[in-house]
């Protein structure tokens, strides 16, 4: 694993990325850019922005990289969308939750090398040994309450895979939610997502997804929720396992959702690791230390490092961070706190408000260290 920055330093744009490479392999990225505010309107952050993305791929550590997802983490997304550009052959995310560095645009990008990278309909696909990765972010609709929105999106989700040969409890490994005002909206969200994965077949029994359900707005004023989800087609059903953490992490069912702490994907060479939204959470389900920011990141930390080392892997494989932040005034010391214990690793801190009130900060994070599993193809 490498770490490293760049600091564009013409446009006031620092790149902090991780880069994966094994010999005759896929290498793979994942870039945070954050802008220098400099008292400066969004168009001007966000063409600087710009301009710091399309130089990467000129650029020697990134060789032969190009672009898979990209997530835009704004402001004022109602605003904010309808400036930006139109791009075809990645997969975009938009959403509504400030980047809490005084800027108002960040975002987090995802490249490639040694991959065929198409899009069909609305999916971006990477396809290399036998895999396919189907990346599609940005889903939503705009008609009825939080309930009927998730069933829509779901169905239509479903439908999208169908398309590609896949469905969602075969193929689905990672989703995430983001929830307009998600200290109202979240329990429709939650009803429908669970009739919706009782009738594929996820269940308590089986197994549920990879995900976060976190605060954000899309730029749709009408939407109340907008999915992004990752699925692969090619694995055998053995190169997936499910994180639990029993000693940390009670069963999400037991508190009326239906997601996996974390998932474990193996190929020949590398094991990826998603790990879900976690935040101050015991085995029992309670909330741990309500209303310290501190003792609640340092709680997390541990819940994401039992996850991790259940898949074989520790921090120092963790290739990006998001951090999701109730307060803002909570954010100076919480951006210390993780420049301090993970100074290289590329991490966005944004305000998101966490699906319990009294929760302050959630984390999601991606690992992805090496591994030799002849049983199975290459990434």
């Amino acid at each position: 694993m490498k770490f490293d920055k760049i600091d564009f330093e013409d446009l006031g744009v620092l790149a902090e990325y991780s880069q994966f490479s094994v010999a005759d392999g896929v290498t793979e990225w994942h870039v945070m850019l954050h802008v220098h505010p400099r008292d400066e309107l969004f168009p001007g952050q966000m063409q600087r922005i710009y301009r710091a993305e399309d130089r990467l791929p000129e650029l020697a550590p990134f060789a032969g990289a190009r672009c898979v997802m990209k997530r835009y983490f704004l402001s004022d997304s109602a605003n904010q969308q309808p400036l930006m550009r139109q791009e075809e052959n990645v997969s975009i995310s938009l959403i509504q939750q400030q980047p809490l560095d005084g800027s108002k645009i960040a975002v987090w990008l995802y490249l490639q090398a040694g991959t065929d990278i198409s899009r069909q309909d609305d999916t971006i696909l990477t396809r290399h040994n036998g895999y396919t990765h189907l990346w599609h972010m940005g889903m939503t609709s705009p008609e009825g309450d939080s309930a009927r929105q998730t069933r829509t999106i779901l169905e239509r989700y479903e439908q999208e895979l169908a398309r590609q040969g896949a469905t969602l409890a075969e193929n689905c490994v990672r989703t995430w939610f983001f929830v307009r005002d998600v200290d109202t909206q979240y329990h429709g969200l939650v009803a429908a997502r669970r009739e919706n994965f009782e009738q594929q077949g996820l269940t308590s029994s089986t197994h549920y997804i990879a995900s976060t359900g976190i605060g954000g707005s899309p730029a749709d004023t009408k939407a109340l929720v907008q999915l992004g989800g990752l699925a692969i087609t090619g694995l055998e059903p053995s190169q997936q396992r499910y994180l639990y953490a029993p000693t940390h992490l009670n069963p999400t069912y037991e508190y009326g959702v239906t997601f996996e702490r974390g998932t474990a994907v193996s190929y020949g060479d590398r094991r990826h690791i998603y790990i879900s939204g976690t935040a101050s959470i015991d085995n029992k389900g309670n909330v741990v230390h309500v209303g310290d920011v501190v003792k609640q990141t340092r709680r997390m930390w541990g819940n994401v490092e039992t996850l991790l080392a259940e898949a074989g892997a520790g921090f120092d494989d963790v290739m990006q961070i998001i951090v999701y932040l109730r307060d803002t005034a909570d954010a100076p010391k919480v951006s210390q706190m993780f420049r301090e214990r993970f100074p290289d690793i590329p991490t966005v801190v944004t305000l998101a408000p966490v699906c319990r009130p009294a929760w302050l900060i959630e984390m999601e994070c991606l690992a992805v260290c090496p591994a030799e599993n002849p049983e199975y193809r290459p990434f």
